[in-house]
């Protein structure tokens, strides 16, 4: 029997299943192969094609150097190359580990070919397929904290016998600080295009359909020895911080003190094991905060984790959620950041642009929020978060994305949805200093206010003069709060973060009722009166009208 190993392209080590079910690697054929087809599926982040198509070319050097017979292939599509290297080396049974993404897997298994196809389960993540199944199985109640605390149990990490070290298993209140003064953030670690990555960077240039972002600067880790210089360069310098800070977002701050394992992580670059077993280790031997290491790991053991988990859980209808109905098109914006002049979207959307990276607040709480509270298809979003993020794959933005970010499967991931006003982006940010919007205004600016009080002030007199009298109230409520007189001299509009904050709580708050969560902020809602709840709605109506792209408008900054 001649066996044959695909190795794909988010399975990048030399540990990964397949090739490690096979002993006389000398005898075994390896295949990888680049789909110029496959990457038309929806306009990818230059930058991600350059990282993953890098990373196969030097994994296939790395397994050649090793002793296996490897093809590597660039063709338009996967069969053509898999029949042509089945027939050369007369392979009987073709080995693929399962792949983490559920339409690949359909790929797989209606390929054309002439000999038997054996899957192998995968073992790049922590949890094995059947272990969370049989796990949820057992479970009244689907949380991620319940499946975070039995991993930690499972594994004994951070753990002092059967209690968590420090006596509590989640620090998350403590790591919502933003900082104060002049920053001394960690020196991120890039690295310089070496020739196989130039090579690929060419040929992405030259490829004549549509992609998104820039290609250069490009940056990124693309060998296993470089990712394990990031991680240790993320555990000597940024770690200690990590906690305090991880919520933060700063204008002309890319990185911050996050550690940007999630592309090397998700490719196979490193195990998420390894990557918990370090960090830990650093922790008693250094003496790092708890709260900087717990939040973390729990990105890992936790988040990462549950969402692939969900994920592998949920039918192939979970693509299509859209529990609130949402169906505005994604805005223009989204793919050319100078067309929004919000600044707190700008900041992070061009990032995005130049780097396919933002940390997991800039993702959540204005992306997603954004999306969320203006009401924008949820399959749009999440298409375009699938399309824009180097570390995005269709396991990590359904659940993300569809679940966490949208509340669009109805609660079966969160809790409640992460909907937010202004007032968070102000208060975890200094974007809303650089903007042209008012965060503390939810429909009508200050000097709208003032005009109006003008008016109606006139109209009293009028009415006093023919013997009515008409009571008028001068308090205008921001998220349970009223304006500060000071500040009613400023002429800049409401921030549409607001006004579709508060039109989303009304347009659904029947559905909202069910989450009891949301009890709180629904009172104030209650405390609106009709004809604000109103203007706020035209006020959102009418962004939509003028802002939000059609599909006969242009691409932007895909290219």
């Amino acid at each position: 029997m001649n066996i044959g190993i695909w190795v794909l392209g988010d399975q990048i080590n030399i540990n990964q299943a397949a090739l490690q079910s096979c002993t006389e690697k000398d005898q075994i054929f390896v295949i990888m192969i680049e789909s110029l087809e496959y990457i038309q599926l929806r306009p990818y982040h230059q930058q991600k094609l350059v990282l993953i198509w890098s990373a196969m070319r030097h994994f296939a050097v790395e397994l050649r150097q090793a002793g296996w017979q490897v093809t590597h292939a660039i063709s338009t599509d996967f069969e053509t190359p898999l029949k042509q290297w089945i027939e050369t080396n007369q392979i009987t049974e073709l080995r693929v580990m399962k792949p983490n993404d559920k339409p690949f897997l359909e790929v797989i298994k209606n390929l054309q070919i002439t000999c038997d196809i054996k899957i192998i389960p995968n073992n790049l993540f922590i949890w094995h397929e059947t272990e969370f199944k049989e796990w949820v199985r057992k479970r009244k109640r689907l949380l991620m904290e319940d499946f975070y605390r039995e991993g930690r149990k499972r594994l004994k990490i951070l753990m002092n016998q059967n209690k968590p070290v420090g006596e509590k298993w989640n620090f998350d209140k403590e790591n919502r600080k933003y900082p104060k003064g002049k920053l001394n953030t960690p020196q991120t670690l890039w690295f310089q295009p070496d020739e196989i990555t130039r090579e690929v960077i060419n040929q992405v240039k030259d490829l004549n359909f549509t992609k998104y972002g820039e290609i250069e600067p490009f940056r990124w880790a693309v060998t296993r020895q470089q990712a394990l210089q990031v991680l240790n360069n993320f555990i000597q310098y940024s770690l200690p911080n990590f906690g305090d800070y991880q919520d933060a977002m700063v204008t002309g701050e890319e990185t911050l003190w996050h550690s940007l394992l999630s592309p090397y992580i998700n490719l196979g670059l490193l195990h998420p094991l390894e990557v918990i077993k370090k960090v830990e280790s650093a922790y008693h031997n250094q003496q790092l905060k708890l709260n900087s290491v717990e939040g973390f790991i729990r990105q890992i053991l936790g988040w990462r984790e549950y969402m692939r988990g969900v994920y592998l859980l949920m039918d192939d209808e979970y693509s299509q959620s859209n529990w609130f109905k949402h169906n505005h098109p994604l805005p223009e914006f989204f793919w050319d950041a100078n067309k929004t002049d919000m600044n707190c979207l700008h900041q992070v959307l061009i990032q995005v642009q130049n780097t396919g990276y933002a940390h997991h607040i800039q993702r959540l709480m204005v992306l997603s929020n954004f999306a969320l509270i203006s009401g924008i298809s949820p399959q749009e979003v999440e298409n375009w978060f699938h399309a824009a993020f180097i570390d995005a794959y269709d396991w990590v933005m359904q659940t993300n994305v569809l679940g966490m970010g949208l509340f669009a499967d109805g609660g079966i991931l969160a809790s409640k949805p992460y909907a937010a006003s202004a007032n968070y982006i102000n208060k975890m940010s200094d974007y809303c200093k650089g903007c042209v919007y008012d965060w503390k205004v939810r429909v009508t600016s200050p000097q709208d206010k003032v005009e109006e009080g003008r008016r109606k002030k006139e109209e009293g007199r009028r009415k006093k003069y023919i013997g009515t009298q008409t009571s008028t109230n001068d308090k205008h409520h921001v998220d349970g709060g009223v304006l500060n007189p000071k500040d009613k001299g400023n002429n800049s509009p409401a921030c549409p973060f607001n006004y579709f904050y508060w039109d989303f709580l009304a347009r659904h708050r029947d559905k909202l009722k069910s989450q009891g969560r949301m009890n709180f902020v629904l009172a104030n809602l209650d405390k609106i009166d009709s004809e604000e709840l109103e203007n706020i709605h035209l006020k959102a109506e009418k962004w939509h009208s003028q802002k939000t792209s059609t599909r006969s408008q242009g691409i932007g900054n895909r290219q």
